[in-house]
């Protein structure tokens, strides 16, 4: 079977999609979440740069069309912190 690919929306890579971290907007409660549930989903690559990128620049929030919650990105500095 052919691989599932992804492309990251802070610095646009392309890759398999398990080597990106999902966050999904999901519906219909419109709650952003990692990792689990059925709805809009962005990509980002487990990097720094692309983390710091994608929240300085709102990348996640334009993807998702619904604000991203602090404790989102807390948690996604302590998954790139802690491996």
């Amino acid at each position: 079977m052919k691989p599932n690919y992804r492309r990251c929306v802070s610095c646009r890579q392309v890759a398999a999609k398990e080597s990106f971290w999902r966050i999904v907007r999901v519906y219909p409660s419109q709650q952003v979440q990692l990792d689990r549930g059925m709805g809009r989903s962005a990509y980002l690559c487990p990097q720094a740069s692309c983390l710091e990128a994608a929240r300085k620049k709102n990348r996640l929030g334009r993807s998702l069309k619904a604000p991203v919650p602090e404790h989102i990105y807390q948690s996604l500095w302590q998954r790139l912190v802690v491996p």
